[in-house]
């Protein structure tokens, strides 16, 4: 786990509360040492303030999301509806607005870990939950994507979880509240307009033209639905 966090009393509630629930934790007051920290390969979440005094939380966020392939939960105590989306836009895979209690830091730290726990599932197991769709390669085991032509599509833990789910209910109309019970904890809060917001960047990524889609389609007061066919090879 990385912190990055220049509140030292928040650094540190944060730091006990996750050590508390086992995980090993590497706090920083600043994004300078980043590079360093994450060269080790052994960080698999980070959790970013917004308001840094020596760079702003948003680029930071969108750095880790183009060149490291970890989780990434904002914590901030701009909690507007505005900030929450700029912040999952961007490739936050969750926002958590202060103050917050440490139990719900903890949950949405192990929901996003469950990305990264798949990955050590064996290879058998991995072979069993393999699909495909249009070309793309979805192993829903290793929680890796591939497009047609075999080239690794990356995608967030949300953006996984969304597209995991559509695929896996393929045909079937899903509301957004529907949708937010299958993507998330029922100890983890959410809003609607996530939903909207992972669907465009899950489309952009598939290439997936909503005026004309392919895959995705939304359904008017009712939802999305995942149109094209899945097979399991």
């Amino acid at each position: 786990m990385l912190v990055i966090d220049d509140d030292a009393c928040v650094r540190d509630i944060i730091e006990a509360s996750l050590a508390h629930a086992g995980f090993r934790v590497t706090a920083l007051p600043d994004g300078k040492r980043i590079s360093q920290i994450l060269s080790g390969g052994d960080v698999a979440v980070a959790m970013v303030d917004l308001t840094l005094q020596d760079e702003d939380g948003l680029a930071i966020t969108r750095r880790l999301r183009e060149r490291y392939d970890i989780g990434i939960v904002i914590v901030s105590r701009r909690s507007e509806m505005t900030d929450r989306v700029i912040g999952l836009e961007i490739g936050a895979d969750d926002y958590l607005p202060k103050p917050f209690a440490p139990r719900e830091l903890v949950a949405r730290v192990r929901s996003v870990m469950r990305r990264f726990d798949a990955r050590s599932q064996p290879d058998d197991q991995r072979q069993r939950s393999r699909l495909t769709f249009l070309g793309f390669g979805l192993d829903l085991g290793g929680m890796t994507l591939r497009d047609p032509e075999g080239k690794p599509v990356v995608l967030t833990t949300g953006e996984f979880k969304l597209l995991e789910t559509l695929v896996t209910h393929a045909n079937r109309v899903l509301s957004r509240d529907q949708l937010l019970d299958l993507l998330y904890d029922r100890d983890t809060p959410a809003f609607d307009r996530s939903v909207d917001v992972k669907v465009g960047r899950l489309r952009r990524k598939l290439g997936d033209d909503p005026d004309n889609p392919r895959m995705i389609r939304t359904v008017r007061n009712g939802g999305y639905v995942f149109v094209a066919e899945v097979t399991a090879p």
